[in-house]
């Protein structure tokens, strides 16, 4: 006699399964599948070994429906200029590797796409439930932002950021400590005998990351009696282009400098494009040094000496803070500390 088929069919494993191997409720399983704070560690290990044990697989669908929440956080990225289609500041490529990564590691979907500055940019995401909460990624005029981020508070949406942490600032925002950075370039500039420092990027609040990198580096010259010249300044947006242009203008103004320091490595490679062009030796007769710590720094030529931002670690902290949020538990806003790559372009 034949066995029926669904006689010979392996039961699926459910989540009472899960509870009676780890001795505890139904109830516990559920909250430490959710990622509950309220579980203690030797109870969560127990539960989490029986869900190995046992090969459980989480029914994604099933989950979404009891929770409300969509399983997918959307990353939403400025669309930045660029020489090829990405339109993808290059420094944010690595951290979109990062999130992705952190995505998978808490069971999350990731969905990506570029910012929609209109008054609803928001409503394709969690208000249609597409997203449990938005990461934003890049840089611009924050003055002009900060209003979108506000509507967003109002709004409930949840949301963290990456950027200048300011206090008081809406929402949740994770940063590089870019003042900091700032004072690593100038340090290292000035202990290598440099004394007339340019800087290309924005210098005003409304680029706050800029900014900051420009005020660390007048900080750490001060140290020394020195100081940034408002004259050696030009601004430029994160391009080889405009790194390469603001040069061209700080060398028309027939001032003389001893280093350049660039707001992103994108500015500083376009920058070491017209120095060179311009008959000038770096790091003899001009020292360089960027901001990011991108893969195309130590391909540049001569390899460029960076401030290092963690992309790693900003990945993991932006998508912890953003599932605290999801979870009803309070995210706050920190500061990474950045690290300096000498290389050659610095005489390192």
């Amino acid at each position: 006699m034949t066995e029926p088929r669904t006689s010979r069919k392996k039961s699926r494993v459910t989540s009472l399964d899960i509870a009676h191997r780890a001795a505890v409720s139904q109830a516990t399983v559920s909250r430490v599948l959710a990622g509950s704070p309220l579980v203690n560690a030797e109870t969560r290990r127990r539960v989490e070994l029986a869900v190995k044990e046992l090969n459980y697989k989480v029914d994604r669908h099933a989950s979404s429906l009891r929770t409300q929440r969509a399983g997918t956080l959307a990353l939403l990225l400025f669309e930045d200029p660029t020489p090829d289609d990405s339109h993808i500041n290059p420094f944010f490529l690595s951290m979109l590797g990062s999130i992705t990564r952190a995505c998978a590691r808490h069971g999350h979907d990731l969905l990506v796409s570029f910012q929609q500055l209109s008054d609803d940019w928001h409503a394709d995401y969690e208000d249609s439930m597409k997203a449990d909460g938005l990461i934003l990624l890049g840089y611009g005029d924050y003055l002009a932002y900060e209003a979108k981020l506000a509507q967003l508070v109002a709004q409930g949406t949840h949301f963290v950021r990456w950027g200048h942490v300011w206090p008081d600032q809406p929402g949740v925002t994770i940063g590089c400590d870019n003042h900091a950075g700032g004072l690593l370039a100038g340090r290292h500039l000035r202990e290598a005998g440099r004394r007339q420092v340019a800087f290309v990027g924005h210098a005003s609040e409304r680029f706050p990351e800029f900014y900051a990198r420009y005020r660390g580096c007048d900080a750490a010259l001060r140290e020394a009696g020195a100081g940034m010249r408002p004259e050696l300044q030009v601004d430029a947006d994160s391009t080889e282009q405009a790194g390469y242009d603001a040069t061209r203008t700080l060398l028309a103004r027939g001032l003389p400098f001893d280093a350049l320091f660039a707001a992103s490595d994108l500015i500083a490679i376009g920058a070491m494009h017209a120095l060179q062009e311009a008959g000038l030796r770096i790091p003899e007769d001009v020292a360089v040094v960027g901001f990011d710590g991108t893969p195309m720094a130590r391909s540049a030529n001569p390899p460029l000496t960076t401030v290092v931002q963690d992309t790693s670690k900003a990945g993991e902290l932006l998508v912890q803070a953003l599932l605290q949020q999801v979870r009803g538990q309070p995210a706050q806003g920190l500061m990474l500390q950045p690290t300096l790559e000498v290389r050659a372009s610095s005489g390192g």
